[in-house]
Formats: structure tokens, C-alpha cells, sequence
């Protein structure tokens, strides 16, 4: 593979972004300049605020998958909820951790550096290795609220443990869409506050288990799977 290239288009796509979002910032703060006050001083309400916090103490009831565990965990400076699964009728196992938005102005930012460091303090190792891209899919017949198909790009990996290895899926959730990125979420949250609205999000990381250095694409059909069912839900109930 030629990482160069790689390293340059994630550069360039990443850059691409970032002047689109610089662009749209710059329009949208000259109305409210003209008019003397900022729109982000008091962006508009989160819908559904009081159903994002309640994961927090409940979880997400998932079809086709027992919790047999659920709790408020500590993970660096928030609350996660950490539901453990099992899926129903096999072995599968997996461990779920979800962040939801907090109030109108939380922001994800540093997440995944959370998840890398509790997991370097639960099992006293978190090598990651196999990092890429992926992309799957909600269809309109998993959640009848959608108008249109929902592709959501997230991270997958795998992360060797002392106890355990674990191939990884992590994402930024909101209605239409997903992203690892949080200047992804940024983008589409400030379009929708053009029209006194806003995207809220849940940051999801799913673990589950796999054999030590094995690949993880012998996985992806099961975690894939999983990571389509909790948009499906987070979309349904909260988003």
C-alpha cells in the first residue's frame, strides 16, 4: 500500500474541510455582526437533550442482543455508558460505549484519546494496530424515520491488551449520518443552526473480542453488522 499517498489524501480531504468550514463560519457570523451579537453565544436548543443524557444510566436496548450488564463508567473527563452484550442465540460478545451530547454546547473533541488511555488503564496495554476507514450502511427499512438511506464512515482497528484482543468500530452518530471525524459533525451542525437548528451527536465505540493478532477483517462482518444496528437505534429513539 502507498501510505504516502494515503497520508496526503487524508491531509488534503482534511484541509478541504477545514476551508469549508472556515468559509461557512466567516458567512454565517456576518449577520450577526451587522446585527451586534454572535448566533453561538445562544445556539438553538438540542432536541430530545433529556433522552441523549438518559443513556447515560439505561443504555440503548438493542434487537437481537442481550445486555447483561449496563453502568455509568468514568472514561477521562465524562460519563460514558458501558453496557456489556451478548448476542442472542451465539457467543458473540462485545462491550458498548456510548457518550452522548451533553448540553447545546458540548462538543466532541477528545474521545478517542479517552478510549485509548481507559483502555491503557483497564488492561495495562492498548496497542493499536490494522487502524482504517470504513463505511456501512442504515437503510430505510431498519429506521421508517429516515427519508433517505444513511452511510456512516468510522474507524476500525485492532487493540492488543494484556488480557485481551479486541477489534474496535468508533463513530461520531447523528441522524443523517456519522463520522469519526468531529469536524465532520461540526460542519453539518453549524449548517443546520442556519436554518435555528441542530444536529445532535453520540460518540459509539463497540469492542469485541478476537483472537490475539488475528486480522479484522474476519470480523467485520459481525461488528459491521452490530455498528449498523446501534445507528439504527441512536436514530430511532434519540437523534
Amino acid at each position: 500500500m502507498n501510505y504516502s499517498k494515503l497520508f496526503k489524501e487524508c491531509y488534503f480531504s482534511q484541509a478541504v474541510a477545514l476551508l469549508l468550514l472556515l468559509l461557512l463560519l466567516a458567512i454565517g457570523a456576518v449577520p450577526g455582526y451587522l446585527k451586534g451579537h454572535w448566533q453561538w453565544q445562544k445556539p438553538p436548543a438540542i432536541a430530545n437533550l433529556k433522552e441523549l443524557k438518559q443513556i447515560r444510566q439505561t443504555g440503548i436496548t438493542l434487537p437481537g442482543w442481550q445486555t447483561t450488564e449496563q453502568a455509568e463508567q468514568q472514561i477521562g473527563e465524562h460519563k460514558w455508558s458501558l453496557q456489556l452484550l451478548k448476542k442472542q442465540d451465539s457467543q458473540t460478545e462485545a462491550v458498548l460505549l456510548l457518550l452522548p451530547q451533553s448540553g447545546p454546547r458540548t462538543q466532541p473533541q477528545v474521545e478517542w484519546t479517552e478510549i485509548n488511555g481507559w483502555g491503557r488503564a483497564r488492561w495495562g496495554r492498548w496497542d493499536i494496530a490494522q487502524n482504517r476507514s470504513v463505511e456501512f450502511t442504515v437503510k430505510r427499512s431498519q429506521v421508517k424515520e429516515l427519508t433517505a438511506e444513511t452511510t456512516v464512515k468510522a474507524m476500525f482497528f485492532r487493540a492488543a491488551t494484556r488480557e485481551q484482543t479486541f477489534a474496535v468500530l468508533q463513530w461520531y452518530a447523528w441522524r443523517n449520518g456519522g463520522n469519526p471525524s468531529p469536524l465532520r459533525w461540526l460542519l453539518v451542525d453549524q449548517i443546520a443552526q442556519w436554518h435555528n437548528q441542530r444536529v445532535a451527536w453520540v460518540a459509539v465505540s463497540i469492542l469485541v473480542p478476537m483472537e490475539p493478532l488475528g486480522q479484522i477483517e474476519t470480523i467485520w462482518s459481525e461488528i459491521g453488522s452490530l455498528g449498523e444496528t446501534v445507528q439504527a437505534v441512536l436514530t430511532a429513539s434519540v437523534l
